[in-house]
């Protein structure tokens, strides 16, 4: 959730919305605010099955922190919270002192927290003005994990990070050089993507498979220089959304965005991602799950089907006919041809014909499927997203 949203509200997070994050507790989420990290939430799946719940926020009181933490212990969830990384001393160090209060407060109170310090630090300098290197990330993350190597509660806490923005050449640098200095601080290497200019506004962009592999070719960037310094080390795409500085108005938050999401989350499982942060729930930009209103918008639903349908282990696919192989100096791409102009803006979605809706507050609907006889064919109507559940395969990697 937002900065402003998380003060103008004063954290009154009601059953509502417990309930969409409870039912979501198999997959993740986030949204966040500007460089200087904000205001963060976001939901995600440990390897355990247990979700977790992250929050950025510009001030944080006892007040607000104790209905943050009692939100979130409420929905089964597990809270990270979000550190600022521009709070600096003269020489650039990273200014420890309010960390260091909230740690003991958090303990006193026995808060189960893991932590993060920042949000794409390879930005600040076009954000705020203020430069950080990875030499200087990479301390300041050190500092953070004595910090809470020096509190006995926090001595084993999870740390996250550096959460760095879209790999490209500048993000990347600065990658290679944190994990170089500071890869064994961190639990697990956090990054952001997102596919494409908030300045767009066709549906047509939405579909493009050029765009959808884009991700495939990112993921890859950055587990090769985790690898490089910290192989094994645990990736995460810690920042997802259709489209940065807030996503599209009537685009990025309706159905279209959809295909986006699913691809996501097939392509995150298939390169070995154990877990997706969503950006955003609900309130900033254009990319949430949910409108101000709290009513599930289309990639709530899908998250939901997937997160209720889809198990942790992924199985090789190979699709007849599309294994070619390409010609010297000829790239194949495969798609499928889909035409835009019938892309649906609605911003509700439809499970075999029905409407998925709230029945009220906190009840939701009861998710029917279609059944197939044996030996019919599966039709995959124009522009639709489809999970298919095929009964008593008994696959053999499934049986591992």
């Amino acid at each position: 959730m937002d900065a402003v949203c998380t003060r103008s509200r004063s954290l009154c997070l009601g059953a509502r919305l417990v309930a969409f994050c409870s039912d979501l507790s198999g997959r993740s989420y986030r949204s966040a605010g500007p460089a200087d990290a904000t205001a963060e939430g976001n939901f995600e799946q440990e390897p355990d099955g247990h979700t977790v719940f992250i929050c950025f926020l510009l001030y944080l009181g006892t007040r607000s922190l104790d209905k943050l933490y009692n939100f979130a212990d409420c929905a089964g969830l597990h809270l990270i919270l979000g550190l600022n990384a521009l709070h600096r001393n003269p020489d650039n160090s990273w200014n420890t002192s309010s960390t260091l209060s909230l740690l003991k407060y958090s303990a006193g109170k026995k808060y189960n927290i893991s932590w993060e310090l920042g949000n794409e630090p390879n930005a600040y300098r076009s954000m705020v003005g203020r430069a950080v290197n990875s030499t200087q990330l990479a301390q300041d993350y050190t500092k953070l994990r004595t910090l809470l190597q020096s509190v006995r509660y926090y001595h084993r806490a999870q740390l996250y990070g550096p959460n760095a923005g879209r790999p490209r050449k500048n993000a990347i640098l600065l990658l290679d050089g944190f994990m170089k200095n500071a890869g064994s601080v961190v639990d697990a290497v956090t990054w952001q993507h997102y596919y494409m200019d908030g300045r767009v506004n066709k549906a047509e962009d939405f579909l493009k498979t050029r765009l959808l592999d884009t991700l495939t070719e990112q993921i890859t960037k950055v587990t090769k220089v985790v690898n490089t310094h910290t192989p094994g080390k645990k990736v995460w795409l810690g920042g997802l959304g259709p489209a940065w500085t807030g996503g599209i108005n009537n685009l990025s938050d309706t159905y279209a965005a959809g295909f986006l999401w699913v691809n996501t989350l097939g392509m995150a499982a298939v390169q070995g991602i154990d877990v997706v942060l969503r950006h955003s729930f609900f309130d900033y930009g254009y990319t949430h799950l949910v409108d101000q209103h709290f009513n599930p918008l289309p990639d709530y639903w899908f998250s939901l089907v997937f997160k209720r349908l889809v198990g942790p282990r992924v199985l090789a696919v190979r699709v007849a006919g599309l294994q070619r192989k390409p010609q010297p100096g000829r790239v194949i791409r495969d798609k499928l041809r889909i035409y835009a102009h019938c892309t649906s803006f609605d911003k509700h979605v439809q499970l075999n014909g029905e409407r998925l809706l709230l029945s009220d507050n906190e009840t939701f609907p009861e998710l029917k499927p279609k059944t197939l006889r044996a030996g019919r064919t599966i039709a995959m109507p124009p522009l639709s997203i489809g999970f298919y559940v095929i009964k008593n395969i008994n696959a053999y990697a499934c049986r591992r």
